[in-house]
């Protein structure tokens, strides 16, 4: 019989020695005795808690590691029978060949072997009953590894992501394996939000708003090599434009003109007697998609808005960025209030007056609010006005000619979106800056990072994944993946042929 003794803590008399009889013990059992006696042991108590934190980190995992594969095997090896009837729309398959394998799989934890009975015939892939009993997935990582694999994704590089996971698990995983996982995760993205039933949400106003984004792409199989200089007007890289799309509800929040000239120029600190913070989103929901397009992406924006708001109870109303060939269909597709973003009218005000005055002045910031103001007051066609008379009695020409004409254009043709004094009134939100948030935390933080170029396919699922991930669905969808990768992998039922 072999036995283990150790040195006592320096606080234990001799008496109170340990000593295990190894032979005795399960392996979990076993790893967790010796873990407890090396952390008795004298040279362990010579060493710095860092260094005990990780060596006892890495020890405890494996005593996981045992643990978990001795439950697999109290699990027993999935023999049901004799032969199992397979239940198909054409009839009936009986698999009678058995045979014992085992299959290796990647957990949290570590690898474990999961022993089970396959059950074949010919022609016919083998089916394994304890697989579909334990919920274990076509590949051979675990559930519970994909899943902090892939939030790790959407958040990180993914290199950085394995090693995050090696770090906290001690599971080596390969970047390759890691791409592999996430088309596959993804595949369940558009069925997870249709299934979904109505929220009740107190905010009486249901805003949307749909933008683009561009992401940049690996270059095609045998395109030519970038030159060593680029040319002018040559772009660095080739990008593909993603349509960003957000639904959310929220209260009214009623304010004047001269309250949000006051807010974005900085006139004066605010106080306590100001008026109370603006309010918040409420179930917003952001999405993004490189492949569908823009009208099938405004189309998922008006079913989330019906799914949201059955009986039409809400004010809806949808942000835009004035891009024509964007508003027209969101008008024609969601059938709401249309608004113009007002920061995009602050752009191009900006633009006009750096014509009139030096980049920088107070003379440019004190024409631009004067312009503000007025466009909020319902006065955009003043303004408008005011820009083409400066063309003609200046006579300018040139750069600065089509500057003027171009912000007077933009206002003329959006002053049907601009009832600034309305929306204001309604407490209605004017300005995008949650599809504006949305470009920059769902695309850009991301899928734009130095040197990184992406294909269609790996766009559209982080895209996706990240989608969840910052919308707050994750762990929901999650589970629902799993359910429908089951269903997939067993979609016929089958009985048991008694002995």
């Amino acid at each position: 019989m072999s036995t283990t003794t150790v040195a006592p803590l320096p606080c234990c008399p001799a008496s109170q020695l340990r000593i295990v009889e190894a032979s005795s013990l399960t392996p979990a059992a076993h790893e967790f005795a010796l873990l407890e006696n090396w952390l008795a042991s004298s040279p362990a108590l010579q060493l710095p808690l860092h260094q005990i934190e990780c060596q006892q980190q890495d020890r405890g995992r494996e005593v996981q590691r045992l643990l978990l594969q001795a439950h697999l095997l109290h699990r027993g090896q999935g023999d049901v029978g004799p032969a199992l009837c397979v239940q198909r729309d054409g009839g009936q398959e009986w698999h009678t060949h058995r045979r014992l394998g085992t299959r290796s799989l990647k957990t949290v934890f570590g690898t474990v072997q999961v022993i089970r009975m396959g059950y074949s015939r010919t022609g016919a892939p083998s089916i394994y009953p304890l697989d579909q009993t334990l919920v274990l997935p076509a590949r051979s990582f675990s559930y519970e590894l994909q899943r902090r694999l892939i939030k790790a994704a959407v958040q990180n590089p993914f290199h950085e992501s394995v090693e995050a996971i090696a770090d906290l698990t001690g599971v080596a995983v390969s970047k390759r394996s890691l791409e592999e996982m996430l088309p596959d995760a993804a595949q369940d993205f558009d069925a997870f939000y249709r299934q979904r039933s109505p929220e009740t949400a107190a905010g009486a106003i249901l805003v949307a708003a749909v933008d683009g984004k561009g992401i940049p792409m690996v270059k095609p199989d045998g395109a030519p090599q970038p030159s060593v200089r680029r040319t002018k007007g040559q772009k660095a890289n080739r990008k593909r434009m993603a349509t960003v799309a957000t639904v959310f509800t929220r209260a009214p929040w009623v304010r004047t003109p001269q309250q949000v000239v006051e807010s974005l120029f900085r006139i004066r600190q605010p106080s306590t007697a100001d008026s109370s913070a603006p309010p918040r989103a409420e179930n917003k929901r952001v999405w993004a998609s490189l492949l569908k397009g823009k009208t099938a992406v405004i189309q998922e924006v008006a079913q989330e808005i019906e799914r949201r708001d059955p009986g039409v109870a809400k004010t809806r109303v949808a942000l835009s960025d004035g891009e024509r060939a964007l508003q027209i269909l969101v008008e024609r597709i969601l059938g709401v209030t249309s608004i113009l973003d007002l920061l995009h009218v602050l752009e191009k005000l900006w633009k006009a007056a750096y014509v009139f005055h030096p980049e920088g002045s107070l003379e440019a910031e004190l024409w631009v609010m004067d312009r503000t103001l007025r466009v909020l007051s319902g006065q955009s066609g003043q303004v408008v006005k005011g820009l083409r008379q400066s063309v003609t009695k200046r006579g300018l020409h040139g750069a600065n000619r089509k500057t003027l004409q171009g912000v007077a254009d933009y206002i003329y043709r959006n002053r049907a979106r601009m009832h600034y004094d309305e929306y204001l009134a309604n407490g209605w939100p004017i300005a995008s800056g949650s599809v504006e948030g949305a470009c920059k935390n769902l695309i850009k933080d991301r899928m734009e990072r130095s040197g990184m170029r992406w294909t269609q396919e790996m766009a559209e699922a982080i895209v996706q994944l990240r989608a969840i991930y910052l919308s707050g669905d994750f762990d929901a969808y999650w589970s629902f993946h799993i359910q429908k990768e089951q269903h997939r992998l067993y979609p016929h039922r089958w009985t048991v042929v008694p002995k």
